[in-house]
């Protein structure tokens, strides 16, 4: 067994995978096939960078929120900025660097594609004000997320410094779902509008903008403080994983069919983000729920997509792009089931080999210099060690 897939979590792993899995589908039908080859499933698939954010929400908020109070214990260990920055950037810089230079340094993998300036990729920017069909348009998510978590911990540090600072938490995370509703709507009516639904206008301003894409990561971190501060009541809701799971995946549904009758309306811009939200943490409470049909079942394949989903999708969509050409040629369409299963397996491999030879070794090197995310006060002079 690979010995970096022994204590996960299947469910995790399981939701995880249909994360890349929809959004996988979901790039196919918009820049390889430029039809409904997926039908329902890859028209909503961009929902799947959603499952990522909830996700990530609350893995980095649990050890943010789980760390702050294990500083507030008797241990004498700090929870460390710096120790929590370098472990993220060397857990994501690297296959984020490596593609970049892909893109930069070798036109042939950029297509006719515009590439934006460079300082907006290294400075995670390039997600603001993005036109959409640019190269490398995707790493928009990943933008998003690395500007969350350089502001969670400072907001984090500083509201647990304060007075009541449990009760400051909870208005925070309601303050910023509604700020992200409030902005949607105002940039919906004043630039957006029904004539514009689905243009240039609602992907740059709305879709794409950190402002508007906040929710299900605000989301996670909900998870990760009533997990890390609200024990009882945490035990309580795991101990009814299947019937979370019932109710994430109902609420999905409505979500899904809700979007794909009307994705860019006023009343979905406003609100289904945060129903995303709530669809996807009712899914992770499951994941979390010890017993819950969804942490017991283990989906064959699922645990080895999850740990190579993040360069799976930071390759997957040039790499299906570049290999149209060639298949069609052979005979095999982009909706043949020859050129799906090839593009597939062509995405997980090359997923794989970015995990193995650029990921793993930037792993070790993070277990070693950086084990964690706290660091001991330096003992008094004079002290024996």
């Amino acid at each position: 067994m690979n010995p970096s897939l022994t204590g996960r979590n299947a469910g995790l792993d399981t939701l995880r995978a249909l994360a890349i899995v929809l959004v996988f589908t979901n790039h196919y039908m918009l820049f390889v096939s430029g039809g409904p080859t997926f039908g329902w499933f890859g028209e909503i698939g961009w929902t799947g960078v959603d499952l990522f954010f909830a996700l990530s929400g609350y893995l980095i908020g649990n050890q943010i929120l789980g760390g702050i109070r294990r500083q507030q214990g008797t241990g004498g260990e700090r929870f460390s900025l710096v120790r929590f920055y370098a472990r993220r950037l060397l857990r994501t810089l690297p296959n984020f660097y490596v593609v970049l230079a892909l893109y930069a340094l070798w036109p042939y993998f950029r297509g006719n594609l515009v590439l934006p300036p460079l300082w907006k990729f290294l400075t995670f920017t390039q997600n603001i004000a993005l036109v959409p069909g640019t190269a490398f348009s995707h790493a928009w998510s990943l933008c998003v997320e690395e500007q969350f978590y350089f502001l969670l911990p400072a907001v984090a540090l500083a509201i647990a410094a304060c007075r009541r600072s449990l009760l400051l938490a909870w208005l925070t995370v309601a303050g910023a779902l509604l700020a992200g509703m409030a902005i949607r709507g105002y940039l919906w009516i004043h630039h957006v509008g029904p004539e514009e639904q689905g243009g240039f206008n609602y992907y740059t301003l709305i879709y794409y903008s950190s402002l508007c894409r906040f929710d299900e990561l605000v989301a996670g971190v909900a998870l990760a403080l009533l997990k890390n501060h609200h024990a009882g009541i945490w035990t309580r809701i795991t101990s009814f994983g299947n019937w979370t799971l019932a109710s994430g995946a109902a609420l999905l549904a409505l979500t899904w069919a809700l979007f794909l009758e009307d994705h860019y309306g006023y009343a979905m811009t406003v609100v289904g983000y945060p129903m995303l939200g709530l669809s996807f943490s009712l899914l992770l409470v499951a994941a979390l729920s010890p017993g819950s049909l969804l942490q017991r079942l283990r989906v064959p394949g699922a645990a080895s997509i999850a740990l190579w989903s993040y360069a799976i999708y930071l390759t997957h969509k040039t790499l299906c792009v570049l290999l149209r050409a060639p298949l069609q040629d052979a005979g095999w369409g982009p909706d043949s089931w020859q050129a799906i299963v090839l593009m597939s397996a062509a995405s997980i491999l090359t997923g794989w080999l970015l995990h193995l030879l650029v990921e793993t070794p930037f792993m070790k090197l993070r277990d070693r210099f950086v084990p964690g995310n706290f660091s001991r006060p330096a003992a008094p002079a004079g002290a024996v060690a």
